[in-house]
């Protein structure tokens, strides 16, 4: 199967901010990170009209950014892989493997998803 989410990805880390109350940080979600996972929510669900999947799996996420400016791929899953609970997969703890592409479309930035059961070795 496999899910498209358009416009540009965006890192968890750029979705999470700090606040300092009485000495101690706490972490929340800014309003542009809820309004995005929102919508990765919605659209998966416009294309994936099924019970969420119980079995182990393997996805295959290819992140197509407008630009080659410095990326750390480690900070694009969490947010996409939480976003998609509960109705690609019941819990993400299922993904067992995992295989993530940065690549370059200027016009058409997005994420594509291929999600496979997992093969055991």
């Amino acid at each position: 199967m496999k899910i498209v989410l358009y416009g540009q990805p965006l890192s968890t880390q750029s979705i999470y901010k700090y606040t300092c109350a009485r000495g101690f940080p706490n972490l929340y979600m800014t309003k542009a990170g809820k309004d995005i996972k929102e919508y990765y929510n919605l659209s998966a669900k416009s294309q994936y009209h099924h019970k969420p999947l119980k079995e182990d799996l393997e996805i295959k996420v290819k992140l197509y950014f407008k630009d080659k400016g410095k990326k750390d791929i480690d900070n694009f899953n969490k947010l996409l892989l939480d976003s998609l609970t509960g109705i690609l997969w019941q819990d993400d703890c299922q993904i067992k493997k995992s295989i993530t592409e940065m690549l370059y479309d200027k016009a058409k930035p997005r994420i594509e998803i291929d999600v496979l059961k997992h093969k055991k070795i």
